[in-house]
């Protein structure tokens, strides 16, 4: 590991002052920045801890909910009302990682997390992420992870979250702060798409920090909704392909309102808000499902070893929809292991 310089922020503003330097980096849990500095894929000069800013609440708020940026994961995961009025949240944290981790990785940093492409950890490659301008070998090399949506010629990386890919259905907002003020960043403009700089995973600007986390009410989707990952294996793996699915019903199961998100496919949580209005009015079913899943992957295309996520994406979306249309665990009188309660 490269040498570093170590600081301790006292309050917002210290981080805030410290982040002005380009080449500081602010640590909360560590659990992927130190894992850049490892490899050298990442060399800041200076670390800043921010663990004792007062960012750590979970809480209801305006209706919503309020997610501290330095929550860590389980905390917030396992929070009475996360459990109770988001679970899809609740579950999507739950399928990532493992406890040690969820125990250690922060809100914030779940969303500043980078991609998991092995070009991108290997300093001795190539890639345009990493270094820009030296090409991506992934297009016609290791792609079996990688994305089938909103690819360019420059990279194919994707964004490894679970808890994003519930954000962006749950339409949440990101809060940031720097020197100059606060901004607010509508989660689908968080995260951003490779390009020609797919060096740039985000909106952030230099010297903006992450405070907190907003989720809108989303007591109509309590009932029913789904997480889905699809993973190599149970636990402690990246998803292959996630769903991230909730729906509003009428009695009859007339679909009133619909939330569809995808992970492991592209830069970034993928939603198709056309896919959802057009449930809506629709029974609930195979074969509206599958007219939903078949418009949120127009345009997928595979490289070559990742060609088998075009179909197990459409059938993970519709896994996602049926599951959530049986209703959630809690909702079905289900403990979190699915046995009855």
């Amino acid at each position: 590991m490269n040498p570093f310089a170590f600081t301790q922020a006292t309050d917002v503003d210290a981080a805030l002052a410290a982040l002005l330097d380009p080449d500081t980096r602010p640590i909360a849990g560590g659990t992927n920045l130190l894992d850049l500095m490892k490899e050298s894929v990442m060399k800041p000069s200076r670390l800043v801890d921010i663990n004792n800013l007062g960012l750590d609440q979970v809480e209801e708020k305006d209706g919503g909910l309020l997610l501290g940026a330095l929550a860590r994961n389980a905390d917030t995961a396992y929070h009475p009302v996360v459990r109770e009025r988001y679970p899809l949240l609740s579950t999507a944290i739950l399928a990532g990682a493992s406890p040690q981790l969820r125990n250690m990785a922060s809100n914030g940093g779940n969303l500043m997390q980078r991609t998991r492409c092995v070009y991108f950890y290997d300093v001795g490659t190539a890639c345009n992420k990493r270094e820009p301008g030296t090409g991506c070998p992934a297009r016609e090399g290791l792609n079996r992870q990688l994305a089938i949506l909103g690819t360019s010629e420059s990279c194919i990386a994707t964004h490894p979250s679970d808890m994003c890919v519930a954000l962006r259905a749950l339409d949440a907002t990101v809060h940031v702060r720097s020197m100059s003020g606060a901004r607010d960043i509508p989660f689908a403009d968080f995260h951003r798409l490779p390009g020609d700089t797919p060096q740039i995973d985000n909106t952030l600007q230099p010297g903006e920090m992450i405070t907190h986390i907003t989720v809108p009410e989303a007591d109509r989707f309590i009932d029913h909704s789904a997480y889905i990952k699809v993973r190599d294996r149970l636990s402690y793996a990246f998803a292959l392909v996630s769903v991230a699915a909730a729906l509003d019903l009428d009695a009859d199961g007339t679909i009133r309102a619909a939330r569809i998100a995808v992970g492991g496919v592209a830069h970034k949580p993928w939603r198709v808000e056309a896919a959802e209005e057009a449930l809506v009015g629709q029974a609930v079913g195979e074969a509206a499902f599958l007219q939903a899943a078949e418009t949120i992957l127009q345009g997928a295309q595979g490289f070559g070893q990742n060609d088998f996520k075009l179909p197990l994406a459409r059938n993970a979306i519709v896994q996602a929809l049926t599951t959530a249309a049986r209703g959630t665990d809690h909702a079905r009188g289900l403990d979190a292991q699915g046995e009855q309660a």
